[in-house]
């Protein structure tokens, strides 16, 4: 079970380069409908577009709405729990909001999460979540 870190939901969905491995553990996650998307990753791609850091081609909304039914997608629930749980992460970690979030998700949900973050990564090689890199 993988949820995607916001850049890899993009690249994926854009069907921009990722590592083969990455795509081909994102496509098996997603044919047993175990790939799952956190609202945070919504929030970002709003956010990115609405900066002019991202384009889209597509009102924002109308992207997330793409990526977020797809058949085989489950959307992770942000709950309360998991809010305060991600500020207050073990170990030593970068403080972006959304980012926390994600890992928190993670670390809740019991699921793998796939990025390019090198803070991410570095913060799965410190033993505290399970990461694949993309």
């Amino acid at each position: 079970m993988i949820l995607l870190d916001t850049c890899a939901l993009i690249w994926i969905v854009n069907k921009d380069p990722i590592a083969p491995a990455a795509l081909a553990e994102a496509e098996r996650a997603f044919r047993r409908g175990e790939l799952f998307l956190s609202p945070v990753s919504a929030w970002e791609i709003g956010a990115l577009a609405s900066r002019g850091r991202l384009k889209l081609g597509v009102s924002p909304e109308a992207y997330v709405e793409r990526a977020f039914t797809l058949p085989g997608v489950q959307v992770a629930a942000l709950t309360p729990q998991i809010a305060v749980r991600s500020s207050g992460l073990p170990g030593s970690f970068h403080s972006d909001p959304a980012d926390c979030l994600l890992v928190a998700t993670a670390l809740a949900m019991g699921l793998r999460l796939m990025t390019r973050d090198r803070r991410i990564l570095a913060y799965g090689a410190q033993g505290h979540l399970s990461v694949m890199g993309c």
